[in-house]
């Protein structure tokens, strides 16, 4: 059933377009009911506005909590219109239909996200009146039409136009289901501030509010299928709120996994870094001055498995650096094993036009590689309020997240030997990437270059045996990260056979004396952290 717009109430807060919007609405002869500020840049704008309080007989009162919240609103709203004693109620009591109405609400999310949000500010920033009418007219969508963004204004004023002023039963029932989701998204915000400022980070009812960025290709694989949806930008730098840069491949799933697991591991670093990500797990990582060098030497960390993986940095990608990362396999891998090289995902902060333009213009793979920007890095701050969210079949699991770096006041150096400075250095990069690792883990790191990982094995030991035979020559001298403690000495005495220098591990077993007694009579220096990073 299609219905004709006679009448349409307008109360904005965001008032973009809104202006246009009315006077197209008015140009089609349609009254124009509109509340406090709504109707005064209408009025300024020359068009023609019945006020709310002439339409209810009393003032806005109580500094504008309540205008809207009265039974000639919302009996116009909510009345069947083909239902006898609906006609006959409003008859009684002089309620006139309402056909549209457009409202969106108080900018609450932007509020309390401003450092000097006061309790007082936020709570006026609670919208009632307009989810009310929202929800009113969504209901009673097959009446209605309720319009709750700028970005409807063109479709709705389009339908009109094509049908002599009328909107169509589909488009109300698209409009009403959006406006449900708008609301709900709204309270979900109020609910989580609330609970905030109360301290109280697991609450009995839990609802979370995003927003859809896209429809993925397929989930992890092609039967699947997969949208990316994504929160409020919190200012983070990070994945989800990265600029997808035009050209290249879709991006899927599981690209968008493995950018994420890439660059919060390149974010753990201030100096020039680089990250290859191969199924979650980094296959190469590598910390120096030069932002080249240390691509190649991420690179060259596992020549095989970076084919087909990401590539985060966390410094921008220049014309040479480009070239550099485009040109791999022939600069480095031809002579290390590999059979080929390409990139599904680089992910850096910028990149600059002469980067683009190498980039998409190479011939091997250039217009294939998805290409993510996340603006500058500097100083970002990190939205500790986020948690990290695993599903089960039948729940989800929330945890905080694991924020925990390199902390050099909390370690112990139980060994007689201690670790020279070099070693610490790639101690603590060992230790940092092993917390990016699936456990159980344990990491390789020689020359701020990792040389070996083994990842999510069933026990530390095989993960130890892996990490060494990737590693061979290079693993002597190197130092040994362990994302959980050594229940026994036998990754301590496999890592002094391969040449290994130094560990670093958290800690807490029972059999630490053992663990310790054996890295004396070895030689090894260990480091312990008092942390653990499992990551399953």
């Amino acid at each position: 059933m299609d219905v004709k717009i006679k009448t349409a109430l307008i109360s904005v807060s965001d008032k973009s377009g809104v202006v246009d919007f009315a006077r197209k609405l008015a140009g089609m002869g349609v009254k124009i009911v509109s509340t406090g500020g709504t109707a005064k840049a209408l009025h300024q704008a020359g068009i023609k506005v019945v006020s709310i309080d002439s339409v209810t007989g009393f003032p806005e009162m109580m500094d504008g909590r309540v205008k809207t919240l009265h039974p000639k609103i919302h009996g116009g709203l909510l009345a069947l219109r083909d239902k006898e004693d609906h006609a006959a109620a409003m008859k009684q009591h002089g309620i006139e239909p309402i056909d549209l109405v457009c409202v969106n609400l108080y900018p609450f999310e932007k509020t309390v996200a401003a450092a000097d949000c006061t309790w007082e500010t936020a709570i006026e920033n609670i919208d009632i009146g307009g989810p009310s009418m929202v929800r009113s007219a969504a209901k009673n969508h097959a009446y209605v039409t309720v319009v709750t963004s700028p970005e409807q204004y063109d479709c709705v004023l389009e339908e009109m136009h094509a049908n002599d002023g009328a909107v169509n039963l589909d488009l109300r029932r698209d409009l009403a289901r959006s406006a449900f989701a708008m609301t709900a998204a709204y309270d979900s915000s109020i609910a989580a501030y609330l609970n905030k400022q109360a301290d109280i980070p697991y609450p009995d009812q839990l609802t979370l509010s995003l927003s859809r960025d896209r429809e993925l290709r397929y989930g992890e694989n092609p039967h699947q299928t997969a949208a990316f949806y994504t929160y409020p930008d919190s200012g983070e730098c990070c994945v989800g709120h990265a600029r997808l840069l035009t050209g290249g491949t879709p991006i899927s799933f599981n690209n968008l996994m493995d950018s994420n697991a890439a660059f919060e591991l390149v974010k753990e670093f201030e100096e020039p870094a680089v990250v290859v990500v191969k199924h979650m797990n980094p296959c190469g990582c590598s910390v120096d001055p030069d932002i080249r060098v240390a691509y190649e030497k991420a690179y060259l960390g596992d020549v095989v498995s970076a084919f087909g993986g990401i590539v985060a940095l966390n410094r921008d990608v220049d014309q040479e650096l480009a070239t550099v990362i485009m040109e791999s396999y022939d600069r480095f891998g031809k002579d290390k094993g590999a059979s080929g090289f390409f990139a599904e995902v680089i992910i850096a902060p910028n990149y600059t036009p002469e980067a683009l333009h190498v980039i998409r213009n190479a011939k091997a793979w250039g217009q294939r590689v998805r290409l993510l920007e996340t603006g500058p890095m500097a100083r970002r701050p990190i939205h500790r309020d986020e948690f990290d969210i695993r599903c089960i079949v039948g729940g989800l699991l929330l945890q905080q997240r694991d924020l925990v770096g390199w902390e050099p006041a909390s370690l112990t150096y139980p060994t007689k030997k201690k670790p020279t400075d070099t070693q610490l250095e790639d101690l603590r990069i060992a230790w940092i990437i092993a917390k990016h690792v699936k456990s159980n883990t344990i990491t390789l790191v020689r020359d701020r270059r990792l040389v070996g990982v083994g990842a999510g094995q069933m026990n530390r030991v095989e993960s130890g045996k892996i990490a060494i035979e990737h590693a061979g020559e290079l693993a002597k001298g190197s130092a040994m990260g362990s994302d959980a403690f050594f229940p026994f000495p036998d990754n301590v005495e496999n890592a002094a056979k391969a040449g290994i220098a130094c560990v670093i591990q958290p800690g807490g077993s029972k059999k630490d004396d053992e663990v310790i007694k054996v890295a004396d009579d070895l030689g090894i220096a260990m480091v312990f952290t008092g942390k653990r990073h499992f990551k399953h």
